[in-house]
């Protein structure tokens, strides 16, 4: 699903009254998102699921065509764990 189509849900649940509006809020929301995790900050949804950075140490890789080791730098990446209640409700 795309964030255009997601949006459009919200927009027929009647969270929004525009498609256009669905899309701006939906934009705000992310971007919150993304300014919160930059800051070093996790978010916590109680039940649902808590978005962290995590650090990924630097490690030697393979290039899978010729086989030549390589230096894979460190970085920071986003981990998602889903809560609880989202778990139960895949299951």
């Amino acid at each position: 699903m795309t964030k255009k189509e997601f949006a459009k849900i919200l927009f027929e649940k009647g969270v929004f009254s525009s498609k256009a509006e669905a899309e701006r809020k939906l934009d705000s929301v992310l971007v919150t998102i993304e300014e919160t995790l930059q800051a070093g900050e996790e978010i916590n949804f109680i039940g649902w699921g808590k978005f962290e950075v995590v650090e990924r140490p630097e490690r030697i890789g393979r290039n899978p065509k010729t086989g030549e080791e390589i230096k894979i730098e460190a970085k920071k990446t986003v981990k998602f764990k889903a809560g609880k209640s989202l778990v139960d409700k895949m299951n």
